[in-house]
């Protein structure tokens, strides 16, 4: 039987470069030679940690899930692929069978199958290797416009894409008419990083808000998202806001603690308005790309009456949250999960378009071969190179 290489991760920090058996694709499925997969947050978390949340390693698991390569070779049922199409891998797997599945939202259908989540046991292996075979109807054609590296990108598009969808965005009727009232329509992007940065892109390239403005404690990444040419505003966010008064110890009572950290958000809040000249409307809709409280609950106060915050970081499990000043303005608070059927055909053409085009050369700051893969991993978690360069997304080469 043929063999490929693959990183497989055997515990925290335990990153190997293992050749594994590959068999030729079967039935529907084809088989493809991954060309670029980017490490994902999770993927990090894993390599880290041993474990994403409440989802552990329990037995050695290839990593990886942004993927594009080439297909080599076609199950007898195929017909929609053939050899040498290049496609964007979609590694969720649904029952397709369940009522969220059948109404479109197999992204929340709970007999979901992830490639490289130790959410379910056996786990189901990556796609950082040379060769892997998968269903074809998950297998999207690119066309010759996309590369490689921009075909791994598709997955974090998809879920950006999807969390633009989730927030309902107002369309260019209804911001020309708040235009007239004398109310801009501006757009909050919280974190900086590859998910953050492809959202405000997304945003400048598909949507109508007058204002899209990501902040970050960042300097560097915030520097990246104004080089990417689409008018996006930044926003530098202290680590300690110098309107606030000092933190409490960290042993002081709870609701101490709570009273700082909110007071904290208000002032954060009100200055991100009065910066981007929404002070008496604030921001249509929020987009926390961090998992941070601090952001969350900025994010909250900081929102226009009748706006929206999509929560699309994963963070703390609990978090203490200002839930009453949104229900007094009504401010939506909706959750995204990796995305549903619409996306992954729409993150393709959009990045087809060339619109992104300096968001891939800029995002993707770092490309790693799949023999350094432990290197790569390292890098990513340190957030700055060797040279000290910022390090976004890093893609795995093969």
């Amino acid at each position: 039987m043929a063999t490929t290489k693959a990183l497989v991760l055997h515990g925290a920090n335990d990153l190997r470069l293992e050749s594994k058996p590959v068999s030729p694709p079967t039935g529907a499925d084809v088989q493809v030679a991954v060309r670029a997969t980017g490490i994902c947050g999770s993927d990090l978390h894993y390599y880290s940690h041993g474990r994403n949340g409440d989802f552990v390693v329990r037995a050695p698991m290839c990593l990886g899930h942004e993927s594009a390569g080439t297909v080599t070779a076609i199950g007898p049922e195929v017909t929609t692929l053939k050899v040498g199409d290049r496609v964007a891998l979609e590694v969720g797997l649904p029952c397709r069978e369940c009522v969220r599945c059948r109404s479109g939202r197999y992204n929340i259908c709970p007999r979901m199958m992830f490639r490289s989540s130790a959410k379910t046991f056996p786990h189901l292996d990556g796609t950082l290797m040379e060769v892997t075979n998968h269903p074809a109807n998950l297998c999207h054609k690119l066309p010759d416009s996309v590369s490689n590296t921009g075909g791994a990108l598709i997955e974090p598009l998809a879920v950006c894409l999807h969390a633009v969808r989730r927030s309902h965005p107002p369309t260019a009727a209804e911001v020309e008419d708040a235009r007239a009232a004398g109310e801009p329509t501006a757009a909050l992007v919280f974190g900086a990083g590859a998910v953050g940065l492809l959202l405000a892109a997304s945003l400048a390239t598909t949507q109508h808000f007058t204002t899209i403005v990501v902040a970050d404690i960042d300097a560097p990444r915030l520097a990246i998202a104004s080089s990417l040419g689409l008018g996006l505003q930044t926003a530098l966010l202290p680590r300690a806001d110098p309107a606030s008064p000092p933190p409490p110890p960290r042993d002081a009572p709870q609701a101490e603690q709570t009273a700082w950290a909110l007071t904290n958000a208000q002032n954060i809040a009100a200055t991100l308005k009065t910066t981007h000249g929404v002070a008496d409307v604030g921001f249509a809709r929020v987009y926390d790309c961090t998992g941070v409280p601090a952001c969350i609950q900025a994010g909250i106060y900081a929102s226009a009456s009748g706006g929206v915050l999509v929560q699309v970081g994963m963070g703390h499990p609990v978090q203490t949250l200002p839930i009453g000043a949104a229900a007094l303005r009504e401010v939506d608070l909706i959750g995204v999960f990796r995305y549903d059927g619409y996306a992954y055909p729409a993150a393709i053409e959009l990045m087809a378009t060339g619109k992104l085009a300096a968001v891939e050369s800029q995002v993707v700051t770092h490309r790693i071969p799949l023999e350094e893969g432990a290197r790569a991993f390292q890098l990513a978690g340190k957030g700055v190179d060797e040279d000290g360069r910022p390090v976004v997304k890093v893609v795995i080469e093969s």
